[in-house]
């Protein structure tokens, strides 16, 4: 039996969320320009206000950049929300199928967290929108803040019921994970879930001056962000040893790189934390301790890049996923370190090496570094670009395929 070809993306998975979150980390890294370029005396991050009168005063350099942030905010959450869309439909038609009680009866259970990471990655992106693109938007944001923390709180419960039905399943009985297919880092995908709902909740303790507020932001964030690290540090040397014996498997191969998003998502939550705790409640920390910090998490992540980059050349990853014929939903995995470097290499400049007075604000080596963040940007909108037309662009023949 035949029926007419299909996308790719028409074989469902779960990890076609990493869609809509890459598209939605994507527009984090465009706001980047007006966090740190346009000045917000007296507010942590720059609003509609705030950015009407930077394009009205700055130069043409800077209004170019300015128009490319708020173009690429509004392009990339429209595609980010209706990614997620898309993967909600699609996944309640997949829970009808015989694939997918074959999915939360293997390792492959722990992809649904997928759902709940790319869920946060959109409340983050809306949030953003929201700063840029409504004016007043400031007067009211302590309104606000409550019932964000209320959607981070639901969607961190959605995680932890998946979470509890995998390791409810796998950890009551024996016998039942396999190991030996353990060998990736795809365990580490409950973390970033995690991770993400706690960088939302942490967004109050930076921004709010309602002391109630902060600190429940405070206690919440610090609570999900505790939760990641510790299940990224199990899954991560539960992983490790079965790759040592079994090798990589190699469509998970970019996978080994998701340290890389966790590490930045969670140097945000603690940045913000920070924040929060000197502004509110007069805990000082001085701007080198940041500088160091910073610096510590990418250097961390500068070692995992590397890492997964040597695995996926010396397995012929893009040759075959990305710029060959074959394709994994894995592969929007490749999206996340390159946005979350860019994201953290913005933050490195700017709050830590300007922060402590290493280098000038706008100088030449300010622009220098920033050129790698940038590049690591246009890197991810190309691939991007290139992934969607792989998975969801009209296939290239009407050939008739055997149908499963």
């Amino acid at each position: 039996m035949t029926t007419t070809a299909q996308r790719p993306a028409d074989s469902y998975s779960p990890l076609y969320f990493l869609a809509s979150l890459g598209a939605g980390g994507l527009s984090v890294t465009f706001f980047m320009y007006l966090m740190f370029w346009v000045p917000h005396k007296g507010k942590p991050v720059p609003t509609f206000e705030d950015i009407a009168v930077a394009f009205q005063t700055g130069d043409l350099p800077m209004q170019a950049a300015f128009l490319i942030a708020v173009l690429g905010i509004a392009v990339f959450t429209v595609l980010n929300i209706k990614s997620l869309i898309w993967n909600l439909r699609a996944l309640s038609a997949f829970k009808q199928t015989g694939a997918y009680l074959k999915l939360v009866n293997s390792n492959a259970e722990s992809t649904l967290l997928a759902m709940p990471l790319a869920m946060a990655m959109t409340v983050n992106a809306l949030f953003i929108v929201g700063l840029v693109f409504v004016p007043g938007l400031w007067n009211i944001v302590e309104y606000l803040f409550p019932a964000a923390l209320v959607a981070f709180v639901l969607i961190g419960i959605l995680a932890f019921r998946l979470i509890a039905n995998f390791l409810g399943r796998v950890l009551s009985q024996g016998g039942i994970f396999d190991v030996t297919a353990n060998n990736s880092f795809a365990q580490m995908l409950p973390a970033f879930a995690l991770s993400m709902v706690a960088v939302g909740l942490s967004a109050p303790a930076a921004m709010s001056t309602a002391q109630t507020t902060v600190g429940i932001s405070l206690v919440l964030s610090t609570f999900m962000g505790t939760a990641a690290i510790v299940y990224a540090l199990v899954a991560i040397f539960t992983a490790f040893n079965s790759m040592l014996h079994h090798g990589t498997a190699k469509e998970a191969g970019p996978t080994l790189m998701v340290v890389v998003p966790i590490l930045t998502v969670l140097g945000i939550m603690f940045l913000r934390q920070n924040h929060g705790l000197h502004a509110t409640f007069e805990v000082h920390g001085t701007a080198a301790e940041t500088m160091i910090f910073l610096a510590r998490l990418l250097s961390i992540q500068i070692l995992f890049l590397l890492l997964g980059l040597l695995v996926l050349r010396r397995q012929s990853y893009f040759a075959d996923f990305v710029f060959g014929s074959k394709t994994s939903p894995g592969s929007y995995a490749l999206v996340c370190p390159g946005v979350a470097l860019s994201v953290m290499t913005q933050f490195f400049v700017n709050k830590g090496l300007v922060g402590a007075g290493i280098i000038a604000k706008f100088g030449i080596a300010y622009w220098s570094i920033t050129a790698i963040a940038i590049a690591f940007q246009i890197a991810m909108v190309v691939l991007v670009l290139r992934l969607n037309r792989q998975h969801f662009g009209k296939p290239a023949s009407g050939a008739a395929v055997p149908a499963e």
